[in-house]
């Protein structure tokens, strides 16, 4: 099993308010984990649902999800 640290943030892209919200979340995944599959999942519900995927050098994994017009992130590092 390996040991993910989540940050998931709302992005506002209103013009005049850049506050967003954040939320930390620590899970258990086994080794060969889809972490895409795991993101998939969590938005299932979602009617409409884009992911792009970025492997950082520091080794994390950041998801940019879009649905419904709302900008998400989910940055999953190991710890």
């Amino acid at each position: 099993m390996v040991d993910y640290e989540i940050i998931h943030e709302i992005l506002n892209l209103c013009p005049g308010n850049q506050m967003r919200d954040v939320f930390i979340e620590e899970i258990q995944l086994p080794e060969d984990a889809d972490l895409e599959e795991y993101v998939r999942e969590k938005f299932k519900s979602e009617g409409e649902l884009k992911i792009e995927r970025t492997d950082r050098a520091d080794g994390s994994v950041v998801f940019d999800i879009m649905t419904a017009a709302i900008h998400q992130k989910c940055t999953f590092s190991r710890f």
